[in-house]
């Protein structure tokens, strides 16, 4: 009997767990009946890369989470030489992978999965906020409050700079993907007058919800308020940058809820402070969470520390999603959710 309970164990494959679980724990219990899981404990990535030669040597599958990456550092081409030869996928707990590279993983024939999807409304609606409270000045009322000016200044809302309304405003999006399509959704009621939206290529008209599909420029020269959908990649990195924001409207209002690194922050802190770009709501910011100071102190910024998706249902439903591929990786040998970059690649 005994010998039959240690053979059945030896033939489940090894999942290698990086980060925590927050809420998943029952999913993750469920796992533990067709899979050995062993939890990563290296507490930084030299450490780690010496134990992916030895303790984590026969791991079938990694999954992994953001915060994860101060044990092991960026899944970059180096990290993936190193990964044992029976590693089959990378299963990432966000919708963003920027930490992993999948054209590395495609090397040694490694599949990589997100979490598509599940993550849109929660980051959509944290958008909506940033981008009503941006428009209208917020941030600003927020801290004279704090600061006790009301009482000192005896002016209406504190001396706060008088702001707009969305009626008869254009909002360019920039990146109109599943997040982006869900952030118009969620804007049309506010009665803005138009959405214009770019990508690289045109969206069927069924998935454009209304909006108009223009040249980048044409869309940052007539936007009063530009939401910025986009990856981060080597395509992407400080795509808005000193030319981009020179051609943006006068007064301009900028939201980003997708990744800090596609915004030039020394540029955009320029123009922030000239009044080009009149306000901005942010979500994420390059170096977190050694976030530039500077840029979230203006009195004209409202920033949030990454908190899209930080809510309980959100975070619980990821990290579920996370353990479905899985799943699906030992019944089928795929994931469920394959990330563009490798999906015409034959597994």
């Amino acid at each position: 009997m005994l010998l039959r309970r240690l053979m059945s164990t030896s033939t489940k494959p090894t999942v290698l767990r990086l980060g925590q679980v927050a809420y998943a724990q029952e999913a993750w219990a469920e796992l533990e009946k067709i899979a050995n899981v062993i939890v990563n404990d290296s507490p930084n990535r030299e450490q780690f890369l010496q134990d992916l030669k030895g303790k984590y040597s026969n791991v079938d599958y990694i999954t992994r989470t953001f915060p994860s990456v101060t044990q092991t550092g960026l899944f970059d081409a180096e990290l993936v030489s190193h990964l044992p030869e029976s590693v089959k996928a990378v299963c990432h707990n966000g919708a963003g992978y920027d930490q992993v590279d999948p054209h590395a993983l495609l090397t040694k024939n490694i599949q990589l999965s997100n979490v598509p999807e599940l993550v849109d409304n929660a980051t959509a609606d944290t958008h909506v906020f940033l981008l009503l409270g941006a428009l209208r000045n917020f941030n600003a009322g927020h801290e004279a409050l704090l600061k006790g000016e009301w009482a000192q200044v005896r002016k209406a809302a504190a001396g706060t700079p008088v702001a707009n309304d969305p009626e008869g405003k254009t909002v360019g999006i920039v990146g109109l993907g599943a997040i982006g399509r869900n952030i118009l959704s969620k804007l049309k009621p506010f009665g803005f007058k138009k959405f214009v939206y770019h990508n690289r290529n045109r969206l069927p008209e069924d998935q454009e919800n209304g909006a108009e599909y223009v040249s980048l420029d044409e869309l940052l020269a007539t936007s009063d308020i530009i939401s910025i959908n986009i990856p981060l990649n080597k395509h992407t990195t400080h795509f808005f940058n000193e030319e981009k924001f020179s051609k943006m409207k006068q007064g301009v209002v900028v939201v980003n809820t997708a990744r800090g690194g596609v915004i030039d922050e020394t540029a955009f802190i320029k123009y922030l402070k000239s009044g080009h770009i009149r306000s901005a709501g942010l979500d994420v910011m390059q170096n977190e969470p050694d976030v530039n100071l500077e840029l979230v102190n203006l009195p004209n910024v409202l920033a949030l520390p990454h908190m899209g998706t930080h809510s309980f249902e959100t975070i619980k439903k990821m990290e579920e999603f996370v353990v479905e591929n899985v799943k699906s990786l030992i019944e089928t040998g795929k994931v469920i959710s394959l990330v563009p970059e490798q999906k015409a690649h034959d597994f």
